[in-house]
C-alpha cells in the first residue's frame, strides 16, 4: 500500500508557474495534484498542495469553458478567468499529466450533461405546467409530453 502511494504521489508531482507581466513563466513552487471538492461547494477543482510545507500553492475550480490545453505529455496550462492570468501545471511524469487531463476533460463532461439535464429538466417542467385540458383531440400531445418527461427521468437514473 505504502509503495501505491509513493508511487501515486510521484506521479502526480508538478511545478506550478504563473506568467508575469514581461511574459516570463514564474515558478510558484513544487507539489503534489488533487482533483476534489472545494469545501462547502459542489464544484471540483484542482488542488496543489507543496510538497516540503504542505501549504496551498494553487486551488482552482474547473471550468466547464474550453480553456485548458495539454502541451506535449506533461503541460496542462490555462487561462485562468477569475484572476486574468495564466497557469501551468509541469509534471515530472506523463502519466500523471495524462491522469489529471482525463479527470479534467471528465469533470467537463459532467458539467455539460448537468447542463443539459437541466435545461430538459426545466423545459420538460414548463411543459409540464401548460397541458391542455385532456379531450380526446389533446391525447397525443399529452402523451408527448409525459413521455418526454419518462425519458428524462430514465436518462438521470441511468447516468
Amino acid at each position: 500500500m505504502e509503495g501505491r502511494d509513493a508511487i501515486s504521489k510521484s506521479c502526480k508531482r508538478v511545478k506550478v508557474y504563473r506568467l508575469s507581466g514581461d511574459g516570463k513563466w514564474d515558478d510558484q513552487g513544487t507539489g503534489h495534484v488533487t482533483v476534489d471538492y472545494l469545501e462547502r461547494a459542489e464544484e471540483l477543482s484542482l488542488f496543489v498542495i507543496d510538497e516540503e510545507d504542505n501549504e496551498t500553492l494553487l486551488v482552482h475550480r474547473i471550468s466547464s469553458d474550453d480553456i485548458y490545453r495539454k502541451q506535449e505529455d506533461t503541460i496542462i496550462s490555462w487561462r485562468d478567468p477569475k484572476f486574468s492570468t495564466e497557469l501551468a501545471l509541469s509534471f515530472q511524469e506523463t502519466t500523471g499529466c495524462s491522469y489529471i487531463w482525463d479527470n479534467i476533460c471528465s469533470v467537463q463532461r459532467n458539467m455539460h450533461f448537468n447542463t443539459l439535464n437541466n435545461e430538459t429538466y426545466h423545459s420538460v417542467n414548463s411543459e409540464l405546467r401548460e397541458l391542455p385540458a385532456v379531450e380526446l383531440s389533446t391525447l397525443p400531445i399529452i402523451l408527448k409530453v409525459e413521455s418526454d418527461a419518462l425519458v428524462f427521468v430514465l436518462v438521470i437514473i441511468l447516468f
